[in-house]
């Protein structure tokens, strides 16, 4: 599997950067690293939702798309696996994530949100590249 994500050090967060060929798969990509920084294991794909967000430039849509994705962790206990369809056009976000109910897997680490801090998204040298900081 190609790697698509990596997590940098930080003192008190989570932080990572991803990459992709198009701002879509980038996108994607940061979403899982958000899964892995929420659980380790191979999530099952049982259940799908499908995922609108908005912004005023791609940081405050990825923002959105990632706290839209924290909020069913924490509201309807839904754990994602994959974004399965993704969408990005005039700072809109259509998405459909599949995953399954948190409670059959052992979560890692509880995040509160993404933050502004340090977060930047560019294209460069022909690939899409985002930053993001978790704040757990």
């Amino acid at each position: 599997m190609p790697k698509n994500f990596e997590f940098l050090e930080h003192t008190a967060d989570v932080k990572f950067q991803a990459w992709g060929k198009t701002l879509e798969e980038t996108f994607s990509n940061c979403a899982l690293a958000l899964a892995k920084t929420l659980c380790k294991c191979l999530i099952r794909r049982k259940k799908t939702y499908k995922i609108n967000a908005f912004g005023q430039d791609n940081e405050s849509l990825l923002y959105n798309f990632l706290e839209e994705l924290i909020f069913l962790f924490d509201t309807e206990h839904f754990i994602f696996g994959k974004v399965t369809e993704i969408k990005i056009k005039d700072n809109k976000l259509i998405a459909k994530v599949t995953g399954d109910d948190v409670e059959r897997y052992e979560t890692r680490t509880y995040v509160k949100s993404p933050t502004y801090n340090e977060m930047f998204i560019k294209k460069e040298k022909g690939r899409w590249l985002a930053q993001v900081v978790l704040d757990v």
